[in-house]
């Protein structure tokens, strides 16, 4: 036992010795969004996965229905307060698919405004959550990762949990027509519960000119304790993907379509929400 993790630790510091000489002497790429794959694999993924592996006890299922290569779209609930769903979905697609894909995670406006968050997170892969670049990584073979409830959805109130809320305008889906990708409805079961909003400190908010405050049964009660997340079980099921190559691009101009495909994909996602609520056995266990 004693040599083998020995020779585990020799490995680790043999790898963090070659990521910090390709630091310094700049051997890496950085491709036109910003995204630093080799920071995101050696680095930011270490950072979260205790998160996933320990924390949450993350469970994926149906990763087999991501393709192995070319375009994807992964479409998922959003919820939580934080907007932790969706690294637990980025580390679910690294260190679990068949492959190890990574996740290119569409973002609202606001992430990229604020000091460090958005710098980070355009070296882990994301961007805007714009139709002119979710189409040219889609077209890039890139695997695509959407929230489309946005602030609405890991803002709702605890009341209203697993209940999805409006989906827009599908911009998501066009951006899937024009390039032929598959949409894959997500549900992600567990990030309800580790920040339950019962209230929501609004004149704060818009002096800090963020969309919300939570107030949760730990804060701000517990002053920064209260920002620790509770420790709930999560599962991540990735459904059955919606095949949209049999389409011509300029279907992506059919706004009925488009609706149908919309509804298609957020019906399919509470579906399946609903059905995990049914079998987990316990919040926490």
């Amino acid at each position: 036992m004693g040599e083998a993790n020995s020779a585990d630790w020799e490995r680790r510091a043999a790898r963090g010795l070659a990521f910090l000489r390709r630091r310094i002497t700049g051997e890496y790429e950085v491709d036109e969004f910003g995204f630093d794959q080799d920071l995101t694999e050696n680095v930011l993924l270490n950072l979260i996965r205790p998160l996933y592996e320990t924390y949450f006890r993350v469970e994926a299922r149906g990763l087999e229905r991501v393709p192995n290569d070319g375009g994807a779209l992964i479409v998922a609930n959003h919820s939580g307060t934080l907007p932790l769903d969706a690294l637990m979905t980025q580390v679910a697609l690294w260190d679990h698919h068949p492959v190890g894909r990574h996740l290119r995670m569409l973002a609202a406006d606001v992430v990229f405004t604020m000091p460090y968050v958005g710098s980070y997170a355009r070296k882990a892969g994301h961007t805007l959550a714009c139709n002119p670049d979710a189409q040219r990584l889609l077209a890039g073979g890139e695997v695509v990762g959407v929230w489309p409830e946005g602030f609405k959805g890991i803002g709702k109130p605890f009341s209203e949990r697993y209940r999805l809320q409006r989906f827009g305008r599908g911009g998501f889906v066009s951006a899937a027509l024009r390039t032929g990708a598959p949409i894959i409805p997500t549900a992600i079961v567990g990030a309800e519960e580790i920040y339950p909003k019962i209230g929501d400190i609004k004149p704060l908010a818009r002096l800090l000119g963020v969309p919300y405050v939570p107030v949760t049964p730990t804060f701000p009660w517990l002053g920064p304790l209260g920002l620790v997340p509770l420790p709930s079980k999560w599962y991540i099921v990735f459904g059955e993907p919606i095949d949209t190559s049999g389409y011509d691009p300029s279907a992506a101009d059919d706004p009925m379509l488009v609706f149908n495909l919309t509804d298609q994909v957020r019906e399919s996602i509470q579906d399946t929400l609903y059905r995990v609520l049914l079998q987990r056995r316990s919040v926490f266990f």
